[in-house]
């Protein structure tokens, strides 16, 4: 009996072995293979937006005095990327105050970016603009330098105010259109109009509109000598 348990053993034993040994060697082979898929390091100071705000209707002002009401739907500030900036996605639209806390214009956009360490404005996507004085702005693109107190434009803008329109390709202006320049431009107006802006220009030249503009002019008409018959 001793020797057949015995015998039972030994056999037990040999055919476990094996199964131990590829187990052990398939876990050993798969630990080989494995590769870890771990995504790179959060740094401390990451590029999201510190501020992100929903349905916003506020004042921002400016060393101390109210310059704009701003109403948009969605605000985001970031002062991580280089430059940092507030970002208007979802569109904006607001009203430019006076001193005497008087709207002096509004302005609204598709998209629009507020770099506020060089304060400039950089507007995009439908740009409107309309003023105290009537005048309206419309442009794909727009910047507003608030260091300089301009706005200039290098696309296609229009400009209508009650006695003209003007369309060119470049754009500048103070940052209250009362002064503004069009080149590479188009545009069509009365001989009166231009007589006026000719005697404002002499009595007013501080308050008058500089303009670079190709007026439509219509050909002379050539008067022709009467042809002489020779045989008469």
């Amino acid at each position: 009996m001793e020797e057949v348990g015995n015998t039972l053993g030994r056999k037990v034993v040999v055919k476990v072995l094996p199964a131990l040994f590829a187990l052990h060697f398939s876990l050993f082979t798969s630990c080989e293979q494995a590769k870890e898929h771990t995504a790179a390091a959060v740094n401390e100071r990451d590029s999201a937006s510190m501020m992100v705000s929903y349905g916003v209707n506020t004042l921002i002002s400016d060393s101390g005095v109210i310059k704009y009401k701003i109403v948009t739907e969605r605000w985001d500030v970031n002062t991580i990327k280089n430059p940092s900036r507030w970002t208007f996605e979802k569109g904006v639209f607001f009203e430019q105050f006076d001193q005497q806390f008087h709207v002096e214009a509004y302005v609204q956009a598709d998209t629009a970016w507020y770099f506020d360490q060089q304060k400039l404005w950089k507007l995009r996507g439908r740009v409107r603009i309309r003023n105290v004085n009537g005048l309206i702005y419309e442009s794909e693109e727009l910047y507003w330098d608030g260091l300089k107190h301009e706005l200039y434009s290098y696309v296609f803008s229009k400009v209508v105010t009650p006695e003209r329109t003007l369309q060119g390709t470049y754009f500048r202006s103070d940052e209250h259109m009362r002064h503004y320049t069009v080149s590479n431009s188009k545009g069509s107006f009365t001989t009166e109009d231009m007589e006026k802006d000719d005697n404002q220009q002499n009595s007013a030249p501080g308050d008058t509109t500089q303009q670079q503009v190709e007026p439509i002019l219509r050909p002379q008409a050539t008067k022709h000598a009467k042809t002489v018959n020779p045989q008469q």
